[in-house]
């Protein structure tokens, strides 16, 4: 995708930009618009990474869920699950690059959602 200047209007910034790149963000948003993941992406990038310490991070977050997320994420190649044969097995997780990638990708989104919730006329229509 080639980019405009950011200062250039958006009828000429967008200009280069196509339906695959709108695929693409889409299947981004898909992957971190699931409930409780960009939680769980941020407590790992926190350095957090035993299953039970996760679900402790994460207020709310249940085991089940967390299990099917994490299962979600490793599938999709955003977190490693890293067995380490112990008595009893220890078992580990961390984002791969991908998923650092993708959890910097987060920030921005997170940025607009903050920006717009604080607009006054947001809080006005609240009101």
């Amino acid at each position: 995708m080639t980019r405009s200047a950011p200062d250039q209007p958006p009828s000429t910034r967008w200009q280069d930009t196509d339906e695959a790149d709108c695929r693409y963000a889409s299947r981004a948003l898909e992957v971190v618009g699931q409930r409780w993941t960009p939680s769980i992406l941020l407590t790992l990038a926190r350095g957090v990474e035993r299953f039970t310490d996760i679900t402790a991070a994460v207020p709310g977050l249940s085991a089940r869920m967390l299990t099917v997320r994490l299962k979600q994420l490793e599938d999709g190649g955003i977190v490693d699950r890293i067995v380490i044969p112990t008595t009893p097995v220890s078992v580990r997780y961390r984002l791969t690059p991908r998923g650092v990638d993708l959890l910097e990708a987060v920030h921005p989104i997170a940025g607009y959602i903050r920006r717009w919730e604080a607009a006054p006329d947001r809080a006005a229509a609240r009101a």
